[in-house]
């Protein structure tokens, strides 16, 4: 083997390894910048003196894309948490909660804050049939990020009231 030769290995195992580190960087820039946008919901039941609900917060970098929702209440099934689904369940309260609802495929941008489900002038002992409605529920939200195909969920679970 001669110098040509030896030098004509090393360039080819130089450039393959460029290639297999090109590549590895490309991967790790494709998961950073979905991790860029990624959102990240929560749902939290809240009360205070005056408030009590569901509130939706984003904390995530990016938008939420909502895609689907599902509630149910005392494990029978509601539908999705639409206008039409909780006009029913609505009429039916001693008192008229405010609900913010899903209707088709919609983005709660980053930092998003709202409720979801609350009665603004709550009273711990008039309206206590509120919290302990809020605590027979069970909702699922899935969404997504821009990047698509990434689907994620989050689920308030009914426990008991405390």
């Amino acid at each position: 083997m001669d110098a040509n030769t030896t030098i004509a290995i090393c360039a080819t195992g130089i450039a393959l390894i460029s290639l297999v580190t090109s590549i590895f960087e490309a991967r790790a820039v494709r998961q950073h910048n979905r991790n860029a946008v990624r959102p990240l919901l929560e749902l939290w039941v809240y009360r205070n003196d005056s408030q009590a609900g569901i509130k939706i917060v984003n904390r995530g970098l990016g938008p939420a894309i909502i895609t689907n929702t599902a509630l149910t209440l005392d494990g029978d099934p509601v539908g999705a948490w639409e206008i039409a689904n909780l006009r029913d369940l609505r009429n039916s309260l001693p008192a008229r909660p405010r609900i913010m609802t899903f209707e088709g495929p919609r983005a709660l941008p980053t930092g998003f804050e709202g409720p979801l489900f609350a009665l603004t002038d709550f009273d711990r002992h008039e309206h206590n049939w509120f919290w302990e409605l809020i605590h027979r529920m069970d909702l699922e939200i899935y969404y997504e990020s821009l990047y698509g195909g990434e689907n994620f969920k989050i689920k308030l679970y009914s426990v008991p009231p405390r």
